[in-house]
């Protein structure tokens, strides 16, 4: 009896000296996945305001501007919006290099598909800064310049992905049927964003408002923004329905329905100053970052209670008791 007892006591500070070992490295790679998201999404909202303020080709040349790091001698508002959001691409890009090898360094002290995913997302942020070097270099084609942000968008998708995943790394079963439901409005935001900078980047939007002329695109991004509500509305009323669902998650699906109203009266706004006014389109790319940052974070976290190192520990508590 003594032998079993000490074999279950022995057990059960083994998996105390594990989690412990294993919770100290994840935190590092979650805190780390944190300054990641605002970091990107920092880096999309600059984009978006580079693109407004005209400052695309500012830098004429590429990594450097002006031959420079700090081209303290050509320094204006678009010259530092250039510059600073080069700046931003590249610290992004160190810190997800960093995060990459510290996988490969910690790989036996964390789970198996960390180091696999942390290339996938190193891999991004090759291609996303070889169509930044091509936005320079194509003076600004529109298919560049809308790659170039949608790999922005798939960036931080993947990053939160992976936050929301070391969060829940021992999850019984996520809910399929919920994150198929919240995919929905996530893709047609990437459609919507696609037609926008297409909007943008061709000039259909000034054509059309002001020779009426070219009108397809800013028709179509003004009516693909029917289903993104249409889908929001569904899941809000589902989780009404899943009182559950609702209860763990209210405080995401309540700054999705801001944010998408908000967005609605920033997309009017923006149209009914003829797109004078930068401040109403910057807020509109803000406002499309942090939609798609909760509706990311909705899909993969697990909204009920998760297994945990409490839930292990009572189980051995148990059974040594007993």
């Amino acid at each position: 009896m003594n032998l079993i007892y000490y074999a279950k006591y022995i057990r059960f500070i083994h998996l105390i000296n594990t989690q412990l070992y294993k919770s100290k490295y994840l935190t590092i790679f979650k805190r780390l996945g944190s300054h990641s998201v605002f970091a990107l999404i920092a880096l999309i909202v600059i984009g978006g305001a580079t693109r407004v303020m005209e400052a695309g080709l500012a830098c004429p040349d590429w990594p450097l501007c002006y031959g420079s790091f700090l081209p303290f001698n050509h320094m204006n508002l678009r010259v530092f919006l250039e510059w600073f959001h080069r700046l931003d691409a590249f610290l992004v890009g160190i810190l997800i290099l960093f995060k990459f090898a510290l996988s490969i360094i910690w790989k036996n002290k964390i789970p198996n598909w960390l180091p696999k995913t942390y290339s996938l997302l190193l891999f991004l942020v090759i291609v996303q800064g070889s169509f930044g070097a091509l936005t320079v270099i194509n003076l600004l084609d529109s298919y560049t310049v809308t790659g170039h942000l949608l790999i922005a968008f798939l960036l931080l998708i993947t990053t939160i992905s992976i936050n929301q995943n070391l969060e829940n790394d021992e999850i019984e079963e996520p809910l399929i049927w919920w994150r198929l439901l919240l995919f929905v409005p996530l893709l047609l935001t990437l459609i919507q964003s696609f037609i926008g900078v297409r909007l943008s980047s061709t000039w259909s939007a000034h054509i059309c408002l002001s020779f009426n002329k070219q009108c397809l695109i800013l028709n179509t991004h003004k009516l693909f923004a029917f289903p993104i509500v249409f889908s929001i509305l569904l899941i809000i009323a589902t989780a009404i329905y899943k009182r559950g669902l609702l209860t763990e998650n209210w405080k995401y699906l309540s700054a999705l329905i801001f944010l998408l109203f908000s967005q609605i009266a920033l997309g009017v706004l923006s149209i009914k100053t003829n797109l004078n006014e930068p401040i109403f389109i910057i807020g509109h790319q803000l406002n499309a970052s942090l939609f798609i940052a909760i509706l990311t974070t909705l899909i993969f976290r697990n909204p009920f209670t998760k297994k945990g190192l409490n839930h292990s520990l009572n189980s051995q508590m148990v059974g040594i008791n007993s």
